[in-house]
């Protein structure tokens, strides 16, 4: 009776962690969400760096620029989905297949390049609308910001947009 309930509790544990491992993976998906949409603001266009002044012109230009690679990236972004709920699927099985996995993973990152590419296109044309005093502006503006703690995408407020860890912030003290 002891070694039943041992292997029913064991089982169970093994189970929680397979579905606990498979959903945290796959926790941050493409898309908007919670966080700080376009640019460091949330508000795109160029928003918010400091001196990078457009003309209504260039701001309409650009969102439908942005408008159009939005339309553009939709079915690789959808494919993304369906491939990430597979990956997921394929892990919640009863005995995971390395092979299917590791394949489906694999197409995930296929999938993942050609958006980075369309994305790093589409930066580049936007760069474009601007003048080139507007890009030198654009360039100081951006050179003191990174990753991590204080600036950039830190852990505490911030200036930028109203979410927090976005912009020039404050650390995980939350004091700027």
């Amino acid at each position: 009776m002891m070694k039943k309930a041992t292997k029913v509790t064991m089982t169970a544990v093994a189970l929680f962690f397979v579905a606990t491992m498979a959903t945290s993976a796959f926790g941050f998906g493409w898309g908007r969400g919670p966080g700080c949409g376009y640019g460091p603001t949330g508000r795109g266009n160029f928003a918010g760096f400091a001196g990078v002044e457009l003309t209504a012109d260039q701001k309409a230009q650009l969102q439908s620029m942005r408008d159009a690679q939005f339309k553009e990236i939709a079915p690789l972004r959808e494919q993304m989905f369906a491939k990430r709920d597979d990956v997921r699927k394929l892990w919640l099985e009863a005995n995971p297949d390395q092979a299917k996995i590791t394949a489906a993973q694999k197409e995930m990152r296929s999938l993942r390049d050609q958006l980075q590419d369309k994305m790093t296109a589409f930066r580049l044309d936007e760069l474009k609308v601007l003048t080139p005093e507007q890009q030198e502006k654009l360039k100081s503006a951006v050179a003191g910001r990174g990753f991590g703690p204080g600036r950039g995408f830190g852990l505490g407020a911030s200036s930028g947009g109203g979410c927090p860890g976005c912009g020039p912030g404050a650390g995980a003290t939350g004091k700027p």
